[in-house]
C-alpha cells in the first residue's frame, strides 16, 4: 500500500510541475510577445513582429490609413470569422518566424488575398456594386475571371505606392493586365 501511494505522489508532483511550468512559460511567452495586443484593432499590434514593419510603415503613408486600419483590410469583418482568422495567422505566423520559413519579402496566402477581396469589396460596395455588380473582376476581365483582384490593378492603396508590396509596376491598370495576360498564357 504504501509504494502505490509512493508512486501516486510522485506522479501527482510530476503533473503539477509539468503544469505548473507549462502554464508559467505559457503565460510569460504571451507577456513578453505582447499578446493581449492581438484582441485589438490597434496597428502597432502588427509590429510586435519586426518583420511587418515596412508594412506598417507603408500603411502609414497610404491613403487607406485615416479609414482603415490593418484588421478592417485582412481579416473578416464578421465577429467569429475575424477570431477564427486571427488564431489561424497567430498560429501560422508563430510557426513560420520560430522555424523562420517564410517567404521573404513576406506574401500573403491565398485565404487571406480572398479575405481582402472580400474586404475591399464590401468597403466599397456602393462603388463596386454600381459600376460592376457583383462581380467587379468580371467587367475588367472577361476570359480570366477570378485570377485578378482590386489589388492587381490598385496594388499602392492599402501599403503606399513606393512600398513594393504589390503588384509589380508592369502589371498595373488595363494595359498591365493585358501584359500579364499574355505572360500567363505562355506559361
Amino acid at each position: 500500500m504504501s509504494s502505490s501511494v509512493n508512486v501516486f505522489s510522485i506522479l501527482a508532483v510530476l503533473s503539477v510541475a509539468v503544469v505548473g511550468i507549462s502554464l508559467g512559460t505559457g503565460l510569460y511567452t504571451f507577456k513578453y510577445a505582447e499578446g493581449g495586443s492581438y484582441f485589438s484593432k490597434d496597428p502597432e499590434a502588427c509590429v510586435n513582429c519586426h518583420i511587418m514593419r515596412p508594412q506598417f510603415d507603408s500603411w502609414q503613408k497610404s491613403s487607406h490609413k485615416a479609414t482603415a486600419t490593418c484588421v478592417d483590410c485582412h481579416l473578416p469583418h464578421d465577429f467569429v470569422g475575424k477570431y477564427i482568422a486571427k488564431a489561424e495567422n497567430g498560429w501560422n505566423h508563430s510557426k513560420a518566424f520560430t522555424l523562420q520559413d517564410f517567404h521573404e519579402p513576406i506574401m500573403i496566402n491565398e485565404k487571406n488575398s480572398q479575405i481582402l477581396q472580400d474586404n475591399c469589396i464590401d468597403c466599397h460596395r456602393d462603388l463596386t456594386h454600381a459600376q460592376v455588380g457583383l462581380n467587379p473582376i468580371s467587367e475588367i476581365d472577361h476570359e480570366m475571371t477570378g485570377q485578378f483582384t482590386c489589388v492587381h490593378c490598385h496594388p499602392g492603396v492599402g501599403h503606399g505606392e513606393r512600398a513594393g508590396l504589390g503588384v509589380l509596376d508592369e502589371y498595373r491598370g488595363r494595359a498591365g493586365l493585358e501584359r500579364l495576360k499574355e505572360k500567363l498564357k505562355t506559361e
